[in-house]
């Protein structure tokens, strides 16, 4: 569990960072319905690829190319986000001079993936 502070997520989540749960794609089951997807090359290239509610629009989950296996869930999406705890920020390099970060390490660059 982190936060990204890339742009691609500031511009996707409308705000200072994703607060992101990276799980195995094959430990995410989707119950009912199909997501709709946005897609945007990362800045190294590969793909990222974004779901949403297809009904009402809130974004779900990010799969990003380069993490094989693996799917980031958006914690506000959860039916109780009460148990997000962030362990550290990434990509910090474009955080937002305005944003109050979490007291948690910093990893990463300004680039993205």
């Amino acid at each position: 569990m982190g936060n990204c502070h890339c742009r691609h997520c500031q511009q996707a989540t409308g705000g200072a960072y994703f607060p992101a749960v990276l799980v195995k794609q094959s430990d995410l089951t989707i119950e009912t319905g199909e997501p709709s997807w946005f897609e945007r090359p990362a800045d190294r290239g590969h793909s990222m690829r974004r779901g949403f509610c297809a009904t009402c629009g809130s974004p779900l989950f990010l799969i990003n190319g380069a993490g094989e296996g693996a799917i980031v869930i958006y914690a506000g999406s959860l039916d109780d986000p009460s148990w997000y705890t962030p362990s550290r920020n990434i990509f910090v390099g474009s955080a937002q001079p305005w944003d109050v970060r979490c007291s948690v390490p910093a990893f990463g660059g300004s680039d993205l993936g």
